[in-house]
């Protein structure tokens, strides 16, 4: 069976850089649709959430189909993942999801809220057979065998006692996820914000969904929801990027100081050859 929504939900809120007011409608699909983005404000233009797609990676994951394109989309992605739905229409009438509160489990209380459906349909999931590894600068990521699915990163930011060294391993189940990865919030340094402005970039970023980096000070740390928000928040990230496989990805993915650049880069290497892989039915 493949899942999709039992029905259709809308929220609207402000796009992290755009900083505009987006409309986004969660949409149930047909089996075998996937995950579509559709720009409804340029026409209803469509593009299928898969790792070919990506065309940037620049503080976020970009989308593309042709000139149009869906930014942002990792937190959106991680949370459609860790809700297990196959199929889904993403409507939204501008260029990115809103940001809502900067973690994935916004999105997820939204899909709780308007439910599953199963329809018959053929589930295929992406088992990883051969180690796949890709290195860009000092980040680094293994995709390894494994019998589930496994994600640890090692995050280091010595440069700020705000952040430091931290590291976290987690299985990944609808459960798991829920409890100890969406609700972690994204990050951002403080210095880079007018740079950042300048180039039309977090316009929308705020204490309110972004945990703000001041030198060694978390400036809104009442807002943070674990004392290693940061890495969790790494690991959400990767699991929204590696949900662009196509599939369930069964696998150990081992990141270090990794990005959505690594990200997309580990999983173009992984389909570059056939022998990395196998499909099996769910």
């Amino acid at each position: 069976m493949r899942r999709t929504l039992a029905r259709e939900i809308a929220k609207s809120g402000t796009a992290l850089h755009a900083g505009a007011v987006v409309d986004m409608r969660l949409l149930p699909a047909e089996p075998g649709t996937g995950i579509v983005f559709r720009r409804r404000d340029i026409g209803g233009r469509e593009i299928p959430a898969l790792y070919d797609r990506v065309a940037e990676t620049r503080l976020g994951t970009v989308i593309a189909e042709g000139d149009a394109t869906a930014g942002v989309i990792e937190h959106l992605m991680a949370a459609i993942a860790g809700a297990q739905i196959d199929d889904l229409i993403v409507s939204l009438d501008g260029p990115e999801p809103p940001i809502l509160d900067g973690d994935a489990f916004s999105y997820f209380r939204l899909i709780e809220e308007a439910g599953l459906r199963e329809r018959p349909g053929s589930r295929k999931a992406i088992k990883v057979v051969r180690p796949v590894e890709v290195a860009i600068g000092d980040a680094q990521i293994r995709l390894l065998p494994s019998h589930g699915s496994e994600y640890h990163f090692d995050l280091d930011y010595s440069n700020t006692k705000a952040i430091g060294k931290q590291s976290y391993t987690m299985t990944f189940t609808r459960e798991n996820f829920a409890r100890e990865i969406a609700p972690a919030r994204t990050f951002g340094f403080v210095h880079e914000l007018d740079a950042l402005n300048k180039m039309g970039l977090a316009r929308g970023a705020s204490l309110a969904n972004t945990i703000a980096i001041d030198g060694d000070t978390v400036m809104n740390k009442d807002m943070m929801r674990f004392a290693d928000e940061f890495v969790r928040h790494k690991i959400l990230d990767a699991i929204g990027d590696m949900a662009l496989a196509g599939g369930p990805l069964v696998a150990r993915f081992e990141g270090m100081k990794s990005g959505h650049a690594a990200n997309n880069a580990v999983l173009r290497a992984l389909f570059a050859d056939s022998s990395n892989y196998q499909l099996m039915e769910i």
